[in-house]
């Protein structure tokens, strides 16, 4: 499993809140919390993101309220993987269930810049910054997760493990 996309960089301390305003917290739905991504952080964010497109931050990206919404409006927004120096353990969780690959590569996070073009091979965790040719090395997933997220989060890994998939 691999994606390859342009970079959003943010900061330390990237709260659920910035990610998704509470304001919009009245739906579920992922394309109407995708229109609100990171708006609060970055107005041009939902104008600019292609699908397949990364975001890069520093430390505890996702903190704040436990909120599964955060990782929805990121993923509905077309990002296909966060690398951070480290996240919140609930926003961790919450990305993994619903199938948004996350990794944790600090030296990744610390060079890699806005709109840099970067690849992940989530099989063996290398993190290729394509604009500077420079690799990173952050601890792959393991087999259950990897499944976990191929099926698209946990709930669709249930529905696949009770069909006999």
């Amino acid at each position: 499993m691999t994606a390859q996309g342009t970079v959003f960089r943010y900061g330390d301390n990237v709260d659920t809140d910035v990610i998704i305003p509470a304001r919009y917290l009245t739906t579920s739905d992922p394309a109407e919390l995708a229109a609100h991504c990171m708006e609060d952080i970055d107005q041009t964010f939902v104008k600019r993101v292609k699908k397949g497109d990364m975001i890069v931050a520093d430390a505890n990206f996702g903190c704040g309220s436990s909120r599964e919404h955060a990782p929805i409006a990121i993923q509905a927004a077309g990002i296909s993987c966060v690398i951070a120096k480290s996240f919140a353990r609930i926003f961790y969780r919450n990305a993994i269930n619903i199938g948004l690959p996350i990794l944790e590569c600090p030296e990744a996070a610390a060079a890699i810049q806005a709109g840099h073009t970067v690849s992940v091979d989530f099989d063996s965790g290398v993190i290729t910054d394509k604009t500077t040719g420079k690799t990173f090395t952050a601890v792959a997933f393991p087999p259950f997760m990897k499944e976990l997220i191929a099926c698209g989060g946990l709930v669709e890994y249930v529905k696949a493990k009770r069909a006999g998939k």
